[in-house]
């Protein structure tokens, strides 16, 4: 009898911190925004701390590839869904053929291209006027070009500046630049918690992170380098490597052989009873101290570019809810379950910033309009996939189950 009482116990407790999570994330774009705010003014009050953090990175080449705060946060955002995964879910959702075809369709055959032409069509042409058909940009030159002043490449033209050489670019050309390498860099990790909260196949969504990393180190320079007509964008191996290891690669192995361990220690029910609901609340504190550091580093950046950043977000936003919209349509036509659309259509829809922004620093410079554009892709990628999330949640009947 004792035993009965203590297990309704453990069940009520359980049910009462779900539901006090549900009331939790059914605000949580408020507390993204607050987050950002927050971001902001911390850059703003404590800037030398701002940098501090911003300067502990891991770097190749030069090039900040990964952020050590960043990192952190991102491995308990990723820890409590990685542990929660049964691998023999994993093992299964891998053998899913269709998910898996649809999911590389859309990233790997439409997403890139039509990156390219939405952001051509508002940068080049609808925002141009307020962009400036006139500004210019100066960018590094493409590995390896010794190039003599005044010599013309692609659309810009060598010059020297404070005794370098440096390509100067038409303005609106370097920023659709960086919406080309977000367009080329499909999922980044952080799209397990949009999974995660959209209750789909924790499986399904870390198989197709997995599959998409992998095909990044094949597609990404080709796709980049043929996109951006620049004739030569070396593929950053080290870069990806480097991101893909710490970004996904460590939550995962701690999550497998955690799981593991506990639930041999203690059996699967204290594992589901006791420690996952300890874990519940630490993804979505992560996430949101996550934007308090990205927007405590960039905030200036953001603050001295207010109406660049709309002209910006506004192809990229457009372009999100495009490729969500065919991939969650699609998943609907060829019958999924909801459990494999909802990742499906996330992974397609969001960004791996993380590696647009460092191979932007490389391949433009820190200061570029490419990289102030890979830097627009983490502004919006948040509270635009919360929306997502959300819809997901209210159109689950549209498919059987």
């Amino acid at each position: 009898m004792e035993a009965s009482n203590e297990s309704a116990a453990v069940a009520a407790g359980a049910l009462a911190e779900d539901r006090r999570m549900e009331g939790f994330e059914r605000l949580l774009t408020l507390w993204v925004f607050l987050c950002m705010v927050a971001g902001i003014a911390l850059g703003r009050i404590a800037p030398e701390l701002a940098r501090t953090l911003d300067g502990m990175t891991l770097d190749v080449d030069g090039a900040p590839v990964v952020s050590i705060p960043i990192a952190i946060c991102l491995f308990f955002m990723m820890y409590p869904i990685m542990v929660k995964i049964d691998f023999a879910e994993v093992v299964a959702a891998g053998k899913s053929v269709r998910p898996v075809a649809l999911t590389l369709f859309v990233n790997w055959c439409v997403k890139p291209f039509t990156m390219l032409a939405i952001s051509s069509f508002f940068l080049g042409t609808v925002f141009l006027g307020f962009i400036g058909p006139e500004a210019t940009d100066l960018v590094k030159l493409p590995f390896g070009l010794d190039l003599a002043e005044g010599a013309r490449y692609g659309a810009g033209e060598v010059v020297v500046h404070d005794g370098v050489k440096m390509l100067e670019v038409p303005l609106w050309r370097s920023y659709l630049a960086g919406c080309i390498l977000l367009g080329v860099a499909p999922c980044t990790a952080m799209v397990l918690v949009w999974g995660y909260l959209a209750k789909g196949s924790d499986g399904h969504t870390l198989v197709m992170v997995a599959l998409n990393s992998l095909t990044m180190l094949v597609l990404y320079g080709v796709l980049g380098g043929f996109l951006l007509g620049v004739g030569r964008l070396p593929v950053p191996w080290q870069a990806l490597l480097l991101s893909i290891g710490v970004y996904v690669a460590l939550p995962l192995v701690a999550g497998f052989f955690s799981r593991r361990f506990i639930i041999e220690a203690r059996g699967k029910a204290w594992f589901e009873e006791k420690f996952l609901h300890v874990l519940t609340p630490i993804t979505i504190g992560a996430l949101l101290l996550t934007l308090v550091l990205l927007f405590s580093f960039k905030g200036d950046v953001i603050l001295a570019n207010p109406l660049t950043i709309v002209w910006i977000a506004v192809p990229l936003t457009i372009q999100t809810l495009v490729i969500f919209g065919l991939a969650y349509l699609l998943a609907k036509a060829i019958g999924l379950r909801y459990e494999d659309a909802a990742p499906t259509a996330m992974i397609g829809a969001s960004n791996h910033f993380e590696v647009a922004i460092a191979t932007a620093v490389m391949l433009f410079g820190l200061s570029s309009g490419a990289a102030l554009a890979t830097v627009v892709g983490v502004l919006i990628e948040v509270p635009l996939m919360l929306a997502l999330v959300r819809f997901c949640l209210r159109t689950r009947g549209w498919f059987a189950e």
